[in-house]
């Protein structure tokens, strides 16, 4: 698959996982909605980091730490909201 393919790819992912946060955050605001769409967030930073920054060769450490990161921020966005 040749560079250009992954970007389009990428770019239609983040497209279509964007469409779903909006149309869950105007469902409500429960906490499974919340939970969902921190989810789907986690998802999107996945996606940028090995489609769009190109990660995917990287050694794993770095890709790891790019991940964490937004986990962490996703789980502490929970705890906040579960306070």
């Amino acid at each position: 698959m040749s560079a250009s393919q992954v970007l389009i790819g990428c770019w239609l992912a983040l497209a279509i996982l964007s469409t779903v946060t909006v149309v869950l955050g105007n469902a409500g605001s429960t906490l499974l909605l919340a939970g969902s769409v921190l989810a789907i967030a986690l998802v999107k930073a996945w996606v940028i980091t090995e489609g769009f920054m190109e990660l995917r060769h990287a050694p794993a450490m770095w890709r790891l730490l790019l991940f964490v990161w937004p986990l962490v921020m996703a789980g502490g966005i929970l705890l906040a909201m579960m306070a």
